[in-house]
């Protein structure tokens, strides 16, 4: 994609969805779990669109290293390109919390490392599902 369209990129229809996802995970894990705390539904949207943002860029970053991944022919190149993705994956959860401290402070606590990991791995396996529920069915040849 050109770089003038990423900048120009309006959100679809998918990314709509992910974050009303977004957000009915978040109140229930504020609900059940208490290291998690949303003050009001406005900010558990704003912190979902928040975690849509960060979640993209994750992914994308993940993938180049994934791709490098593979390119790499030696030795040092796949270890080098595996811990990038290591220290991406877990470095990504302490952005998730820095930046929820900062953009909203005490009106959201994501709890820490292993709360917000489980979170996570909770918005993309919800996500991941409702794309699957919603995916047009493939036409089946006869």
């Amino acid at each position: 994609m050109p770089t003038e369209q990423k900048r120009n990129r309006r959100p679809s229809a998918a990314d709509v969805v992910d974050v009303f996802v977004y957000v009915v995970v978040l109140n229930l894990a504020a609900e059940y779990l208490p290291l998690v705390i949303t003050e009001t539904f406005t900010m558990s949207l704003l912190t979902s669109v928040l975690l849509k943002a960060v979640l993209e860029v994750v992914v994308a970053i993940k993938d180049r290293i994934k791709v490098r991944m593979k390119a790499s022919t030696t030795a040092f190149g796949k270890v080098t390109s595996a811990l990038l993705l290591w220290l991406t994956l877990v470095g990504s959860k302490f952005v998730v919390l820095e930046l929820v401290a900062f953009f909203f402070g005490e009106s959201v606590k994501l709890g820490g490392f292993w709360s917000v990991t489980a979170l996570i791995l909770v918005l993309m396996l919800a996500r991941a599902g409702v794309r699957r529920l919603l995916a047009q069915p493939v036409e089946q040849q006869t």
